[in-house]
């Protein structure tokens, strides 16, 4: 779990951990509450939350959770996480999911993220990335469609939501590249 970095430069991405836990409840808003949560986090709650997370790194389960950083002295801005195994998915897709504090939204980082971690996806086998919006999210949906996610229409999912789904071919970073470092830290 702890080998594994993204970085574009600008954004890092490691993953979710106990050290992120004041960080992420002190950045958590009403949007995140409203679009990712579905309710206000607990410090007993995110406790939970990153056993289960960094359970499903060591054990290389279907979600991977990561911080959001940036900065020379990373900061937690955010999460994004790939759910590589759901109901509403086919053969080949992965979940991209995200969130950003509010300190730190209108600056292109989540964009980036999605980038990192579809990257990621497509070196650890899948083929395309789906982003699942509520209509009413139109900053999510903005965020997809900058990452070259194309609208792919809306579905009812099993849990009776109606979401837009984006949809975008993902491909593995080139070899020698530094845009999505994954290795050692």
């Amino acid at each position: 779990m702890d080998h594994v970095r993204l970085s574009d430069g600008v954004v890092t991405l490691t993953p979710f951990r106990a050290a992120d836990i004041d960080a992420h409840l002190a950045g958590e808003d009403e949007l995140l509450v409203r679009w990712l949560n579905g309710g206000p986090s607990t410090r007993a709650g995110t406790e939970e939350y990153v056993r289960r997370c960094t359970a499903q790194w060591v054990h290389r389960g279907p979600a991977r959770v990561f911080g959001i950083r940036t900065g020379p002295e990373p900061v937690l801005v955010g999460t994004i996480d790939l759910r590589f195994a759901m109901p509403c998915l086919g053969p080949g897709q992965v979940n991209i999911a995200y969130g950003l504090y509010p300190a730190w939204r209108g600056r292109g980082l989540v964009t980036r993220a999605v980038h990192l971690v579809g990257r990621y996806a497509a070196l650890e086998g899948a083929t395309e990335g789906v982003i699942r919006v509520d209509p009413e999210n139109l900053a999510s949906a903005a965020v997809a469609r900058r990452a070259g996610f194309r609208y792919a229409g809306r579905v009812l999912e099993p849990t009776g939501n109606r979401l837009d789904r984006y949809v975008r071919e993902l491909v593995g970073a080139p070899a020698g590249t530094r845009t999505a470092a994954v290795g050692a830290v």
